[in-house]
């Protein structure tokens, strides 16, 4: 049975995270809910990241089988004509028997972006964490060497229900433009606020209240508390999931 790929992007200021929740509003039940009317039938989904209340995505992936009849401009247009703007269905195509969103992503990739200026930009504000203040970028950049690589995460990752802590971290980047900064991370897989551990603690070494080269020894720790402080949804977006050959 082929395969229905949608790539999403969605503001989830206003959701309760991906994942369906009796009695709250989330990505997965708005969109449930429109396939339901599109298809006639809701469809078992499949995603390549389960983003968590108030983090934002411009390249989610979800997949389901197809049925005879499927149309994937047909759902495309359907469902952004209920959802659009909050959540956008950017593409829609039929991929082969046994591509599934999350089991065949090679990396996924997040942004987050924090904006040091004197007071917040209301044009932006639902999508970055507003820091005023001097961050040292430098520090920042040195802590984040010793982030990338295979690790156990642990001290980074509110406890999983299962899947372990391990992951291969392949790029943390700290960037500035201006009164913005940006944390870009990369991984084969990130475990339960982990990104937002990572970016929290990055600016806790920027404020030189962490010691770059104290990284390893809160890897070592596996202790939540070791690490800096998880920082605001808001500011988090996954930008890209990855398929095919690693790269």
């Amino acid at each position: 049975m082929a395969v229905v790929k949608l790539v999403l992007a969605y503001d989830g200021t206003g959701f309760r995270g991906w994942a369906r929740q009796p009695g709250r509003r989330t990505v997965q039940g708005v969109l449930e809910e429109a396939l339901g009317r599109v298809l006639r039938r809701v469809p078992p989904l499949s995603v390549a990241g389960r983003t968590d209340a108030g983090v934002h995505a411009r390249g989610q992936v979800v997949s389901f089988p197809a049925a005879d009849g499927d149309d994937p401009d047909r759902i495309l247009r359907a469902v952004n004509g209920m959802l659009s703007p909050e959540v956008v269905v950017r593409a829609a195509t039929t991929m082969p028997v046994g591509f599934d969103a999350r089991r065949s992503a090679s990396a996924r990739e997040y942004r987050y972006r924090i904006d040091l200026g004197p007071v917040p930009d209301p044009f932006t504000a639902r999508f970055v964490w507003h820091r005023p203040g001097r961050l040292a970028l430098g520090p920042m950049r040195g802590a984040a060497g010793h982030l990338i690589g295979t690790h156990d995460f642990a001290s980074f990752c509110r406890a999983p229900e299962a899947g372990g802590t391990v992951r291969e971290l392949r790029e943390v980047a700290v960037s500035r433009s201006g009164d913005r900064v940006e944390v870009a991370s990369r991984a084969d897989a990130f475990c339960h606020q982990m990104v937002r551990s990572l970016v929290g603690t990055l600016v806790a070494v920027g404020e030189g209240r962490i010691e770059p080269d104290a990284i390893p020894g809160i890897l070592a720790a596996r202790d939540r508390a070791a690490a800096g402080p998880v920082a605001p949804p808001h500011g988090l977006t996954l930008e890209r999931v990855a398929y095919g050959r690693r790269r």
